[in-house]
């Protein structure tokens, strides 16, 4: 460890002993967060609104305030993007993150503010670091640089008073002048616009420079790595920066991944650490390299609510407070943060496999599953068995996607997986067959409605076309960044496209 690096850990140690107390305080430090986002929201309209002033506890909170998607709180962001303080914030908001999400508009913008920028975004960031160095004490971080793969949408202005772009490029954009010293490629580059140009110029910019750490999703970082191989005419990227030794990934799950990049860095001293940093919010950090789990962050001005998965699809769901939670249950996680979110669901569900310290895995969307048969299949169900059919055949997959198929004619029916190979399996059948028992091991649904086929038929998968998932997101004009095709769909929409681009893509 490098004297850098070195005097970083040691100013590290003050904050670890706060995130060591989420232990014993969480209930605690939660209502603390409360107390605080009504207090400095209760001069905002907003506040005014459900009386904020008034509100001394949890239950009267829940009672006052309703559940919000971004549809009810669109009009009031949009007023905020058009310069009018106190609206669901105190403050003029002038940053905005531009994502996609499933919701009746092509695009939402999550206000990030001032506030939330410094104690949420980057405070997640130094404490993934400092979490990083305490768990490996032999790093040398501060000797290379750290390339940050970020979004495929620039900032653009809104109008005079408001900016927006993808999450990544809102943070870049303000961070402190000290982190570019450490960070490659220049500020201009990792903003562009263009993805394809964007990589190309990464590489240029990149590829002959001492990188020791990485950070952005993995799918997209993989594109990447290869560019960077093919301009250096090397086979592993050890070969290309032998000093790496961190991936921070997040926004997709690592693991159908994870044997592509150790065949591509085979490196003992790598280290891989999962992040959850949306538009919305940075709430969880890998903080054991031992455990996929992730640390629920509670001191970053979120409070937190979950909604049951059974309670998730009823007119007015119930919630509950983080003290309430149980392990192996999925929740639908909602949120109310010094971003001007209220009683937010944000449409990610998940799982908690521990309680203090609370830890968690990402097990999906509210929207993202496959329920047509009463299987109820979650992402991370689809995600495991991807990685059980991969080790027990050898293959290795870049991308899926998978939806049901009525069979009229027999009153059942089954699930189409399209997938993407990068090494096929040695036998197609077979990866359908192993990953249906895996699916049949993790899921009792799934298992229920297979017994004898009742009411579904083993899976069908059928071998995508290379980079078939690419070009449907290029034409969707979604390329790149936090883009990404949804792992599951209870409809068929999005997988008949895929089906008819496949085609084409077989004929041509």
């Amino acid at each position: 460890m490098n004297i850098v690096t070195r005097s970083a850990s040691r100013f590290y140690r003050g904050r670890e002993r706060t995130v060591e107390s989420y232990k014993s305080r969480a209930a605690d430090i939660q209502q603390a967060q409360l107390k605080k986002l009504l207090r400095q929201a209760g001069r905002t309209e907003w506040g005014k609104t459900y009386d904020y002033g008034s509100i001394r506890d949890y239950a009267t909170y829940a009672q006052r305030v309703p559940l919000q998607t971004y549809d009810t709180l669109k009009g009031a962001i949009r007023r905020m993007m058009n310069g009018e303080a106190g609206i669901l914030w105190p403050s003029v908001v002038k940053w905005y993150a531009k994502s996609s999400g499933t919701t009746n508009d092509k695009s939402k913008f999550i206000p990030v503010t001032p506030e939330f920028l410094k104690n949420c975004h980057y405070q997640g960031g130094i404490d993934t670091l400092g979490l990083y160095l305490r768990n490996v004490p032999e790093s040398r971080f501060f000797s290379g640089k750290g390339l940050i793969l970020g979004g495929s949408h620039s900032l653009s202005p809104l109008n005079a008073r408001a900016h927006c772009g993808d999450l990544s490029a809102v943070l870049i954009q303000n961070i402190p002048a000290c982190v570019n010293v450490i960070r490659v490629p220049e500020k201009r580059i990792i903003l562009m616009d263009e993805w394809e140009s964007k990589i190309e110029a990464i590489v240029q910019h990149t590829w002959n420079r001492n990188v020791g750490n990485l950070s952005g999703i993995p799918s997209w970082m993989l594109v990447l790595i290869k560019a960077v191989l093919k301009k250096a005419g090397r086979d592993t990227l050890t070969e290309v920066w032998p000093n790496l030794e961190v991936f921070f990934h997040g926004g997709v799950s690592f693991d159908p991944y994870r044997t592509q990049y150790e065949a591509l860095i085979p490196s003992k001293k790598m280290h891989y650490m999962e992040t959850y940093n949306a538009s919305e919010g940075f709430f969880g950090i890998q903080d054991d390299p031992a455990d996929p789990a992730m640390l629920l962050m509670l001191d970053y001005g979120i409070f937190y609510e979950f909604v049951p998965m059974p309670e998730s699809g009823v007119e007015s769901p119930a919630a509950i407070p983080l003290e309430a939670v149980q392990t192996g249950e999925n929740y639908a996680l909602v949120i109310s943060t010094a971003g001007g979110l209220w009683r937010y669901r944000i449409g990610d569900t998940i799982r908690f496999t521990s309680l203090f310290p609370h830890k968690f895995v990402i097990s999906g969307r509210t929207q993202h599953f496959i329920n047509a048969f009463g299987e109820e299949l979650m992402v991370d169900n689809a995600e495991k068995g991807i990685q059980t059919a991969c080790r027990q055949t050898g293959a290795e997959v870049n991308g899926f996607t998978a939806a049901p198929l009525f069979l009229l004619d027999k009153a059942k029916g089954r699930h189409q997986w399209l997938i993407e190979f990068e090494k096929p399996p040695r036998s197609v059948d077979e990866f359908a067959r192993v990953l249906d028992l895996s699916l049949q091991a993790l899921n009792s649904d799934y298992e229920a409605k297979r017994y004898k086929e009742i009411s579904l038929q083993p899976p069908e998968v059928i071998p995508a076309q290379k980079d078939i998932f690419h070009l449907w997101l290029k034409e969707k004009g979604k390329l790149g960044g936090q883009h990404k095709v949804p792992r599951l769909c209870n409809n068929r929409a999005m997988l008949d496209e895929l089906l008819a681009l496949n085609r084409t893509l077989q004929q041509s």
